[in-house]
């Protein structure tokens, strides 16, 4: 059995905002680790102010994975993810040292450590049923729709999320069983990435309202820096488009629609915003679920100690 499937892993997840990039620098200033990002933003090119990316010297002072290595225009799946960081899990312990998971993105956390089922392929023709509905009705009444036959998928959805609405709706027409369903089953092992024992820290704050204003405070940076002439300079590429995964990340969604002219710029930051804190949302929910992790207060002062402390009694 592989080094990955055997020892356990150090992670530090937790909704967006939360501190979780300060928490692993500080593991990498005491610890022999190196990071591996579980961010499905982080991995395109370009994408650096919208995404709150590490800085240059941030990434320099402990190695940084999984950033930086596809271009907007391209996907990036959970499977390709499960299986790049298995194979970093395995050369980092090689190396004598601690692979760290860092990155709010839990579908990707959990290919990694459950594997994934064996989904329904994509079905164009349904698909497309799909999007004419909700260019009639309204993504929120396809969210409904969804309520009524897999509670559990739309608890964790954000009502206008279309893509992941959709992809709901398509495996339950297509397949006649949930997604929650499919999630559930066993999975099949020549389509499962390798299993991980994973130590899971979430940082997960006890005011909402203080994560509140963190999301604001930072939005409000990425616009000082120049998060619309980041957003100016890809539109102008021409190969890209508004349903690329990359452009569908939250914050660039909103600034592609602003530019796009189907709302004001001036309610851009109101509404990144708002949808940051959708995307807070779902994520403590999906980490609510999760039984296995050590919770950690984001807001306390001694967060910091408190992760350096959990994180003593994985790291030998």
């Amino acid at each position: 059995m592989s080094p990955a499937a055997l020892s356990p892993v150090l992670a530090i997840v937790g909704p967006t905002a939360s501190g979780k990039t300060a928490a692993a620098l500080a593991l990498a200033a005491r610890l022999p680790v190196e990071i591996i990002s579980v961010d499905s933003a982080l991995v395109y090119r370009g994408m650096d102010i919208g995404t709150a990316k590490p800085s240059t010297a941030e990434q320099a002072a402990a190695p940084h994975h999984l950033i930086d290595i596809r271009d907007p225009a391209q996907a990036y799946s959970a499977a390709e993810f499960a299986t790049d960081a298995a194979a970093l899990v395995n050369a980092i312990r090689a190396r004598g040292r601690t692979p760290l998971l860092v990155g709010g993105t839990m579908l990707y956390l959990k290919a990694l450590t459950d594997g994934l089922a064996a989904m329904p392929a994509a079905n164009a023709a349904v698909r497309a049923e799909i999007e004419a509905e909700a260019a009639a009705l309204g993504w929120p009444a396809l969210h409904a729709r969804l309520a009524q036959t897999d509670p559990a998928t739309a608890a964790r959805l954000a009502p206008l999320d279309g893509q992941r609405i959709s992809r709901a709706l398509e495996v339950w027409r297509v397949s006649g069983r949930t997604l929650t369903d499919w999630h559930a089953t066993k999975k099949e092992a020549n389509n499962s990435a390798p299993a991980l024992t994973t130590r899971l820290i979430s940082l997960e704050p006890m005011d909402r309202g203080w994560l509140h204003e963190r999301i604001a405070r930072r939005f409000d940076a990425m616009l000082a820096e120049g998060f619309i002439d980041e957003v100016t300079a890809l539109r102008a590429r021409g190969d890209l488009h508004a349903d690329l995964p990359s452009m569908r990340c939250v914050g660039y969604r909103q600034a592609w629609q602003a530019l796009d002219g189907d709302m004001p710029l001036a309610e851009l930051r109101d509404r990144g915003v708002f949808a940051t804190r959708q995307l807070a949302r779902r994520q403590l929910t999906w980490l609510r679920g999760l039984d296995d992790r050590a919770v950690v207060a984001a807001d306390a002062p001694d967060a910091l100690e408190q992760v350096l402390r959990l994180a003593d009694g994985v790291v030998a």
